[in-house]
């Protein structure tokens, strides 16, 4: 009776709310799951200005309909919240959508070395890459290459041996570069590892083998990187935001932005509204100078804003490189047993950037994919609390794939929020259990079912370019946890479709401070929608990651429609200017300066 009444009340404040105004739009004729417990289905819903202004009956929200408002019949078909990215990288996978794809399936075709090697051959004979004087691929993974490992300067050398060629590591922690590029930056037997990497070396010799892990490719991917051209970072950036349009996103994240790439996207919002809204978390160790108004702000300007910072800790489990307390199953190349990886930097070091964060009041997000990483954190943030105090600070614990239950505890304590990465459970499960963890720590990979005995919330992100900004494939995953071989990894840690669809949606809005706004269907919300060809607390829960993305509607207006094809035709993802432009200045005149055409 009380559930009754209160659904009742919701209906009357949809009325009193919107007063004698028309509705821009009503949706009707499908499943509505508006993640609002108060509300939980509903029949219609009325958007007016970008606002969602009634939610129930449908005799009760079509009162709001005028001669101008447009209906819209689901057809069967399913209304939610539009998603919202936890954790992902949307400048960055604009750079992965404009380079080759060397992801395996289901996102790419690679196999083995062999059609690696095809596969960026094929791309760099493409007309519009033809004369780049460069090649690039992103994606690569070496537990899934037949080989079982990650290629070498000299696979890429039998590629080309006269243009540079660069790859990344689908973890985006690793990369490979050839022969040719290393002579142009300068790398040989000589070359010291940094503090935070290494470049691995061929066996008895301290030559490298092509193969850079952390900051030894960070070191030398940031700079190349910063002398982008304001125009290829837009390019870059727009073909970034149309793919997450693509998947059901109305808000991304650009997780570990550069001060360049936070002024490209600002100044971008200042001439025209971004496509669906962007926040950005810029780089805690260089780049502060953004971190401050007008970047930084609890508003968008124009569909962007500075949320707060980002601070990584350690590596990729999948990689080898995450900082672990006990050692990994096998190790990589050229390390003994009892190799645990390594951190990214000192624990003093860590806490001085914690405790800027904490002194600035800056909502910050750190990289923990290792536990000895999450260690560090909850030291450090134990130690900030003592100095600054306690406060809504929301912290966040990305990754946090190998957190132990005495640290999913710390991090209800301290008031730590986890974005757990479930998705490694289907790409990366059956190596974590047979190579990297074995199988009682990978049975508790993103140990979500932990926090959720806890009463916590947390969320679930794709981390984009890691993965494609997936999200029925990060939604199947999390409630799901079933690797590429079909077995379930940490029953224990599944979830209900429903807790599924909040880790996207509810709780990611709570994560950005944003629950009054986003995150759910209710009256006074942001218009921020999603049509999905099915209704995921209906179907099979296997058959989640099958569900479409049929329509993505940022504030009331669609920013991508699936049954539209043209559409796409005219976008960055498909222009050729935008890969001759793009690709021109990233791989000629920014990455490898001394190549010409």
């Amino acid at each position: 009776m009380m559930k009754l009444t209160a659904i009742a009340l919701s209906l009357m404040s949809s009325v009193a709310f919107a007063g004698a105004d028309f509705a821009d739009t009503i949706y009707s004729g499908g499943d509505i799951v508006t993640v609002n417990e108060l509300q939980a289905y509903a029949e219609a819903v009325a958007v007016k200005d970008g606002k969602i202004v009634a939610v129930g009956s449908r005799d009760a929200v079509m009162k709001y309909q005028g001669k101008k408002t447009k209906l819209v019949d689901l057809q069967g078909k399913t209304l939610i919240p539009g998603f919202m990215d936890a954790h992902g990288h949307v400048f960055n996978a604009g750079i992965q959508a404009l380079s080759a794809n060397l992801l395996a399936a289901p996102d790419g075709q690679v196999t083995d070395i062999a059609s690696l090697q095809q596969t960026l051959r094929d791309w760099a004979a493409k007309p519009e890459n033809k004369k780049l004087g460069v090649i690039m691929g992103f994606g690569y993974d070496d537990s899934q290459l037949s080989e079982g490992r990650h290629p070498t300067r000299q696979d890429l050398d039998a590629v080309s041996k006269d243009l540079p060629i660069l790859i990344i590591h689908q973890s985006g922690h690793l990369g490979v570069m050839n022969s040719k590029a290393f002579e142009l930056l300068g790398i040989n037997s000589q070359t010291k590892d940094p503090a935070g990497g290494k470049f691995r070396r061929e066996e008895g010799s301290q030559q490298p083998n092509g193969v850079m892990e952390e900051t030894a490719l960070f070191g030398l991917l940031f700079p190349m990187f910063a002398k982008l051209n304001p125009k290829d970072n837009e390019i870059i950036f727009n073909a970034g935001i149309d793919m997450y349009a693509r998947f059901g996103y109305t808000t991304a994240q650009e997780g570990r932005a550069s001060s360049e790439s936070v002024k490209t996207m600002y100044g971008l919002a200042q001439k025209k509204k971004l496509k669906l809204d962007v926040v950005a978390y810029p780089d805690i160790q260089t780049a502060v100078d953004v971190i401050k108004a007008p970047y930084w702000s609890k508003a968008y300007r124009n569909g962007f804003r500075v949320g707060g910072a980002k601070l990584s800790l350690d590596g990729s489990p999948q990689g080898k490189t995450a900082w672990l307390t006990q050692p990994y199953l096998v190790p990589p190349d050229g390390q003994q047993q009892g190799y645990a990886g390594y951190p990214s930097m000192s624990n003093a070091e860590a806490q001085r950037y914690i405790d800027m964060a904490f002194k600035h009041n800056w909502q910050l997000l750190t990289h923990v994919n290792g536990d000895a990483a999450a260690d560090q954190l909850i030291a450090s943030i134990q130690n900030a609390e003592k100095k600054y105090g306690k406060a809504d600070r929301r912290m966040v614990a990305i990754h946090a794939q190998t957190a132990r239950l005495d640290q999913v505890e710390s991090f209800k304590e301290l008031g730590i929020m986890p974005s757990f990465f479930p998705m490694h459970t289907f790409y990366w499960g059956d190596w974590h259990k047979n190579s990297v963890l074995g199988a009682e720590r990978a049975a508790n990979i993103s140990p979500t079912g932990w926090a959720l005995a806890r009463d916590m919330i947390f969320t679930s992100h794709h981390d984009a370019p890691v993965a494609f900004p997936d999200s029925m494939r990060v939604y199947a995953a999390t409630v799901n946890r079933v690797t590429r071989s079909g077995e379930v990894l940490g029953p224990e840690h599944r979830v209900s479709p429903l807790v599924g669809l909040k880790t996207q949606t509810l709780w990611a809005a709570y994560q950005y401070f944003e629950e009054k706004s986003k995150g759910s269907i209710e009256v006074g919300k942001n218009a921020d929608l999603v049509i999905l060809s099915a209704n995921p607390l209906k179907v099979d829960p296997l058959t989640i990651a099958d569900i479409k993305v049929e329509q993505t509607i940022k504030d009331g207006q669609a920013v991508y429609t699936r049954a539209t094809t043209k559409q796409s035709s005219a976008s960055c993802l498909e222009s050729e200017r935008c890969f001759k432009l793009a690709a021109h200045t990233l791989a000629v005149g920014g990455v490898f300066p001394h190549v010409h055409n």
